[in-house]
């Protein structure tokens, strides 16, 4: 028996728990060499006062590196090569449309670009900025993508000293036919 008469009975429980729902994604630091200068692209959300790297959901069958080259593609009208691993990020967030906490954990690579035109992103995102790989890290708002592209550029900083290139199995062989073009030492297929 409740000590207080009149008072509403104890709950077991809180009256509200969230869900938590798991959700893998993956995406990209894709580099665009435009002369000797290197650019980054960078979507744009929220009305261009976000800027993030393309990123989304690993679909059945996929594996994270090619949802990274597909995300890319579809949000920046970019498509590139895998050149390495950047590793993970991993942030949560309240989904009032799915009445949940996301658990998000991203998986990112590095890209090179190989076609393709901003002009054709998506709509999931409203515009697409090249911004030189020196002031991207920056122009991103989320710290997480900021530490991602902080990684980004030491890996192409070493592969441009040719003293960090990637492990054959991290490495995509190039196209067939390819032409291996140097960019201020960073080789580039192209």
């Amino acid at each position: 028996a409740d000590p207080r008469p009149g008072a509403p009975p104890a709950r077991r429980y809180p009256a509200r728990m969230a869900r938590v729902r798991h959700e893998r994604s993956a995406g990209s630091v894709i580099l665009v060499p435009v002369g000797r200068q290197i650019l980054v692209a960078l979507i744009e959300l929220r009305g261009g006062t976000v800027l993030a790297l393309p990123k989304g959901h690993i679909e059945a069958g996929e594996t994270p590196d090619e949802t990274a080259r597909r995300e890319t593609m579809e949000e920046t009208g970019l498509s590139g090569d895998v050149i390495a691993p950047l590793g993970d990020i991993s942030y949560s967030f309240y989904s009032r449309e799915r009445r949940a906490r996301i658990a998000k954990r991203v998986a990112f690579y590095l890209l090179l670009y190989r076609s393709g035109t901003t002009a054709r992103h998506n709509d999931e995102v409203e515009g697409v900025r090249l911004v030189p790989l020196e002031d991207a890290e920056e122009a991103l708002s989320y710290r997480g993508e900021r530490e991602v592209l902080a990684r980004a550029a030491q890996v192409t900083r070493d592969l441009a000293a040719g003293a960090g290139r990637p492990a054959a199995k991290e490495r995509q062989a190039p196209a067939r036919g390819a032409t291996l073009l140097r960019l201020g030492g960073l080789a580039c297929t192209r």
